[in-house]
């Protein structure tokens, strides 16, 4: 009787190893999968020319700015479109 549990727990035992194989080789496959699904993305973002989120962010803030620039600008030049325009009080003396 003591052999049979011996047996039975070498089976356990074996099957334990079978289980943790089976995780490595899912664990693998799950990586790989992954990463295939990565590259696929990444070619249909090239083929749609979308951009990254970093790249529309520094667009965004360019444009940001230069809107910025052009309002303080226009600005200025309203205020100096306000202003009056100096008038000459005589005739001008290298006037012959």
């Amino acid at each position: 009787m003591k052999d049979q549990g011996g047996g039975r727990a070498r089976m356990m035992d074996d099957l334990a190893g079978v289980a943790g194989g089976a995780f490595s080789v899912l664990t693998g496959i799950r990586a790989e999968i992954e990463a295939i699904a990565k590259a696929q993305a990444e070619a249909i973002i090239r083929r749609l020319d979308l951009v990254r989120r970093e790249e529309l962010d520094a667009a965004m803030d360019v444009a940001r700015r230069a809107r910025e620039q052009a309002e303080d600008l226009a600005a200025r030049v309203e205020a100096l479109e306000a202003r009056p325009i100096p008038k000459s009080g005589g005739k001008s003396s290298s006037a012959t």
